[in-house]
């Protein structure tokens, strides 16, 4: 049976062990968010909390998503995959051939399902309006500001339904909504977004654009909203199908749309496309950096209603990993199935890597049969959806695990060619992109780490044969003054993954550095060499990976290096751009980290909170990482 009320998730939550009530005062600016991050980054991500006692007439609970075992609890399974495969089982019982009636009468039951997964329209008030305010008033609401220099208090969980004014076809995105006034937020979809694209239906008729904003309710609505579903394909359905039983569905009071009966609150309101919009942000995003002021749609609230007992949910987004790592790790195990039926029968699997914070890394695995095989899985994934934000990609053999990132690596080391294997592509990025040199739009990499048919070897320059020896790390330290660190995170017996970190200036570029250091063959053997500013530990190998994924435009950052006339290794300067040292004219965000006021009181109150020894705050970790307090680096000037 699906849940009936967010608040039958907290007690399923409760009873696996897996939820802390919190009854101390915790304040919503800041402390919240500090506590949370603690305790996602804990093993398994820690525990799903519920502030009791946070200023409001509302419990808050967040980090419900945050592990692999609460996102089970959420969908009511045992393990993420078997969503893939009864997505599977239903599509081939629909496609199969049917030779006979008695075969075509045996879809019937399979065609109920479907039927009872749509969404239902019923009369009269729901749940969620059993409370009405016709003056709202957002500050009923605990509502968070997660980071330092976050713009204000953000709502970060919000269900946004739109609805397309020609089509009438509805969408349920997640659009972070910055509060201004009681009755003002921002609206801060992206222009790749569904939402952005019917309010520029609106805008063309000259007319207001009706919007509800749901929170709360069963879990499987609030994932539907994050889900990257096609174009057109209403998210309440998915949300019926992951829960099996129909999304309800009631009239809003002040606009005309339809919300969820059993949410926990509805908030309704309007966008006038006529209107100036209004400067939001900053806002410390899920690429663990601030995403910056930009200008977003008024969303003007004229109702708000709630369920007697409603429970406010939320959640942050920062540093990986954070609960969204857990929302993304669901999206991953429930679209392979899709995207094998519809476009890749090959795809036999794939991980989004944490720490690849969702676009900027993808590794998959295939059933490869021709020469060139990863290069159309490059290409379909590429112009798939929202895929067409991803960055850098790793192609594997299907006998390689894409979950266990050495076996990854040991087929990076062995298959990669880099003369011939390393594709570059241009395309759109996803808008919190901050290394591309052009807002949204730039450079992709992949990396065909298959095994070759004769096809697709070089002509010349065959593999190394000698027996590696790994370099000596001292020996680098000791010659090169502008070398911090230097690691060796992946190895076999013929190559190696290198990452340095170095003191960077603007007299010597970061390519002419690694150059030095390549040409004096105290690396031979490398295969990809990362480069860092100096505060980063390299021995960290995800924080690292982090890094180097966010602050790269693969093809602009990118260089080859020669070894005896051969193109043997790849490089990529990982590095803060700057004006000075790269030409670098877009503002570069800053790294989130909590305030030393924030960590301090919330070291100082640890005790009462009933989350076991004291952890320390993940911010003392990066600290280093953060060259001043604020959002940016103008123009990477610092």
């Amino acid at each position: 049976m699906a849940y009936q009320t967010l608040n039958d998730f907290i007690l399923k939550l409760e009873e696996a062990g897996e939820l802390v009530r919190i009854k101390e005062f915790v304040n919503p600016e800041l402390e919240i968010a500090e506590i949370t991050d603690r305790v996602s980054k804990m093993p398994g991500g820690g525990k799903a909390l519920l502030f009791e006692n946070n200023g409001t007439d509302f419990p808050l609970l967040i980090n419900a998503f945050g592990s692999e075992k609460r996102m089970n609890i959420a969908l009511k399974v045992n393990n993420l995959d078997e969503v893939g495969e009864e997505m599977e089982k239903l599509f081939k019982n629909l496609t199969a051939p049917k030779s006979g009636l008695f075969d075509k009468l045996k879809l019937l039951p399979e065609l109920g399902k479907i039927s009872a997964y749509m969404p239902k329209s019923v009369g009269g008030k729901g749940k969620s309006q059993e409370v009405v305010h016709t003056t709202p008033d957002l500050d009923i609401l605990p509502v968070l500001k997660c980071w330092p220099a976050d713009g204000g208090r953000f709502i970060t969980f919000p269900l946004v339904i739109t609805k397309d004014p020609v089509s009438g076809i509805r969408n349920v995105g997640m659009y972070r909504m910055q509060v201004f006034e009681k009755n003002l937020t921002g609206m801060h979809w992206h222009k790749h977004k569904v939402g952005a694209r019917h309010f520029n239906e609106y805008k063309k008729l000259g007319k207001k654009m009706p919007i509800a904003v749901a929170l709360g309710g069963d879990p499987a609505l609030t994932y539907s909203a994050t889900a990257p579903l096609p174009d057109n394909v209403d998210e309440f359905m998915l949300a019926g199908f992951l829960r099996k039983e129909k999304v309800k569905l009631v009239k809003a009071i002040t606009q005309d749309i339809d919300v969820p009966a059993d949410a926990d609150f509805i908030i309704e309101g309007y966008v006038d496309p006529e209107e100036d919009f209004i400067l939001e942000g900053p806002f410390g995003d899920h690429t663990g950096f601030y995403s910056l002021e930009d200008y977003y749609p008024r969303f003007h609230v004229t109702c708000i209603t709630h369920r007697k007992n409603a429970i406010y949910p939320t959640t942050i987004v920062g540093i990986p990993p954070q609960e969204d790592a857990w929302l993304g790790k669901a999206t991953e195990r429930v679209f392979l199935t899709p995207i094998r039926l519809s476009m890749l029968p090959e795809l036999t699997d794939m991980d989004l890597p944490y720490y690849g914070v969702a676009h900027n890394l993808t590794l998959v695995s295939i059933k490869k049969d021709f020469a060139g095989h990863a290069l159309k899985v490059m290409s379909a994934l590429w112009g798939a959806g929202q895929m067409m934000f991803n960055k850098s990609l790793v192609v594997v053999d299907n006998d390689v695990d894409v979950h266990n990132y050495a076996a990854v690596a040991k087929a990076f080391l062995e298959n990669v060619n880099i003369e011939t294997d390393v594709h570059f592509s241009m395309g759109p990025l996803d808008i919190l992109d901050h290394s591309a040199s052009k807002y949204a739009f730039g450079s992709k990499v992949c990396f065909d780490a298959t095994r070759k048919y004769e096809e697709e070897l070089p002509f010349l320059h065959p593999g190394n044969e000698s027996e590696l020896i790994l370099p000596d790390l001292d020996k680098i330290n000791n010659k090169f003054d502008f070398v911090k660190e230097v690691s060796i995170p992946f190895s076999t017996n013929k190559a190696f993954v290198v990452f340095i970190s170095l003191v960077k200036n603007k007299e010597r570029s970061v390519k002419e550095m690694i150059s030095e250091i390549y040409q004096s063959k105290m690396l031979e053997g490398a295969k990809l060499i990362a480069c860092f500013d100096a505060e980063l530990k390299v021995s960290d190998i995800p924080s690292s990976v982090w890094i180097l994924t966010n602050n790269i435009d693969p093809r602009r950052d990118g260089f080859m290096l020669n070894h005896n006339g051969q193109t043997s290794c790849m490089a990529f300067d990982a590095t803060k751009k700057t004006s000075e040292a790269d030409k670098f004219t877009r503002d570069w965000p800053n790294i989130i980290i909590s305030d030393e006021q924030t960590i301090k009181k919330v070291d100082k109150i640890w005790d009462k909170l009933n989350l076991g020894p004291l952890a320390e705050s993940p911010s003392n970790y990066y600290k280093a990482l953060v060259p001043i307090d604020g959002a940016v680096l103008k123009k990477g000037k610092n």
